[in-house]
């Protein structure tokens, strides 16, 4: 009998010893305390565990998490995620902006040498330099408009600064009591292609500085429509599909009271895979925007490198006259041939001993390179090309970028949150771009339907490829505004040189361009667009 009431104290005493706590009873305070961290109220979050059945984005089961609280924390998953993708983004606009600065402080510099050795270069040719200097400071001016992306016509540019410079030298040239027309000047230098006073040096001259001011005006185009792009793509906005798939990776293992868990890494990537699928896109015309602004860059130290060419202007333009002042007998008398003799009746050609007298004593003027420019370009090049490389899986490495951050490492891949538990996760990882993407078990994709900012970014990178190839090739680049190319999206060389207000340029500087036709008539077009709906109005009044 006394055994019984023991037995009974006994139980009673196990019934009220703390026992494992039911999913109903376990707290939320963790979830609670990280909810507040995060911005928001505790209005409506629970003190313990729920049942899930309301859940719409995370696997229904025992959970602290609201309906309204899912919704907050899968915004939240967005905009952080945006958030990372536009960091990385600037990362690499800066790293662009970079190049930019290093190589156009590098060009400008070489520019702003060749000019100032100007002086130095052609005062032995005496008065055809003094009386002069405006010509050949209106060409480096003119060269350094083109490098910043004004509307000129090199070859145009060079011709013409051939022919004045072969005006200015016939005429100084010439006795002081014949007077040269206008029209016979204008005769004189229309000489130049057949008769070629210059020598061989205006044909040789004008074929290496429009390649190297060609290939150098791509090359900064080329980096600045890189940054472009990337800042474009950076900023498109995820889409709903992605929204619940990105909730389901970060927040739900918070809702479920795993929250030290992290993500497995292979589920991390699919979840990336499918949210980037339209970045990952670009990757094609990216790489090969990237290579070829590399060929571009080895170009600059190919012989006749870009230091040579820019520096040896002033003594090629000096051998040039020096050529002609050789040779100003024989041309002058093919001149009269052709344009008749000037003056009055009888005034013959100077003769040569008049012709030196005036010109002084010419010495050979050989331009002969500094010891260090060639090896500032070899830095200059390879610095450029070491980075360029780096940037060239960009778009395909950005989601393996983005879940450093947020999945586990290779270590704890049986003990990882693989969007319903903490286990392995066993689907494989899918391959990059959106037709890679409809088996995806993560993120569901249409992937019929692309993202149309970045296929016109993708335009964009297949037309500054090809304009480098051109450059590659010695053909000027053309003037057309890149987003004409694409109906209008993006940002390129402005119509007729001119940038509107309202859509910035191709280049972080303003370009110093010459006003053409081009905007007259789209202006007239704009206003007989206008006029159309008001006549249309009058008929219907009839």
């Amino acid at each position: 009998m006394m055994r019984l009431p023991v037995l009974l104290s006994l139980l009673l005493c196990l019934a009220a010893a703390p026992g494992p706590v039911t999913g109903a009873d376990r707290s939320c305070t963790d979830l609670r305390q990280f909810y507040t961290g995060k911005g928001f109220i505790l209005t409506g979050v629970p003190l313990t565990e729920i049942s899930g059945e309301h859940l719409r984005m995370c696997p229904q089961g025992p959970t602290c998490c609201t309906s309204d609280m899912e919704e907050n924390l899968a915004s939240l998953s967005t905009r952080e995620t945006e958030g990372l993708i536009r960091e990385a983004g600037r990362s690499l606009q800066a790293a662009f902006n970079a190049l930019h600065r290093s190589f156009d402080t590098y060009f400008t510099e070489l520019h702003g040498r060749s000019e100032r050795s100007l002086q130095e270069a052609l005062s032995p040719l005496g008065p055809l330099f003094s009386q002069n200097t405006r010509l050949y400071g209106d060409l480096y001016t003119d060269l350094r408009q083109y490098y910043r992306g004004s509307a000129l016509n090199l070859d145009e540019t060079l011709t013409e600064f051939w022919s004045r410079l072969l005006e200015r030298t016939f005429k100084t040239s010439a006795p002081t009591d014949v007077n040269l027309s206008e029209d016979y000047l204008e005769c004189v230098a229309k000489q130049q292609e057949t008769l070629r006073p210059f020598g061989d040096v205006p044909r040789d001259m004008k074929a290496k500085v429009i390649r190297a001011f060609v290939t150098a005006r791509s090359f900064v185009q080329g980096l600045v429509i890189s940054g472009e792009v990337v800042r474009k793509v950076s900023q498109v906005s995820l889409s709903p599909e992605c929204t619940k798939a990105l909730m389901k990776l970060v927040y739900c293992p918070h809702c479920r009271g795993l929250a030290s868990i992290k993500p497995c890494s292979n589920y991390c990537s699919n979840v990336m895979k499918g949210c980037l699928a339209n970045q990952a896109d670009l990757d094609t015309e990216w790489q090969n925007l990237i290579d070829t602004m590399i060929q571009v860059a080895s170009s600059f130290s190919m012989e006749p490198s870009l230091d040579v060419v820019l520096s040896s202007i002033p003594a090629r333009i000096y051998e040039a006259v020096h050529f002609l002042q050789e040779n100003m007998d024989a041309f002058t008398a093919k001149v009269y041939q052709t344009c008749g003799t000037p003056g009055e009746p009888g005034t013959g050609s100077p003769t040569l001993h008049e012709q030196r007298k005036k010109s002084g004593s010419l010495t050979a003027s050989e331009y002969k390179p500094s010891p260090t420019a060639g090896l500032r370009l070899e830095m200059q090049v390879s610095d450029l090309s070491s980075k360029l490389r780096e940037m060239r899986q960009y778009w395909t490495q950005l989601p393996v970028a983005l879940c450093s951050k947020l999945a586990s490492g290779g270590a704890g891949q049986d003990k990882c949150w693989n969007g319903m538990t903490k286990a392995r996760y066993l689907p494989e990882v899918m391959g990059d771009g959106l037709a890679n993407q409809i088996n995806n078990p993560e993120v569901e994709l249409d992937i019929t339907k692309p993202d149309m900012t970045i296929r016109q970014q993708i335009m964009q990178l297949k037309i500054m490829s090809n304009r480098l190839k051109n450059a590659l090739d010695g053909n000027d680049v053309d003037f057309q505004d890149a987003s004409d190319d694409i109906s209008g999206s993006g940002s390129g060389m402005c119509v007729g040189g001119q940038c509107s207000r309202n859509r910035p340029g191709l280049y972080a500087f303003p370009p110093e361009n010459k006003v053409r036709a081009a905007a007259s008539s789209q202006t007239r077009l704009c206003g007989l667009l206008l006029l159309l709906p008001l006549a249309v109005l009058l008929l219907l009044q009839r």
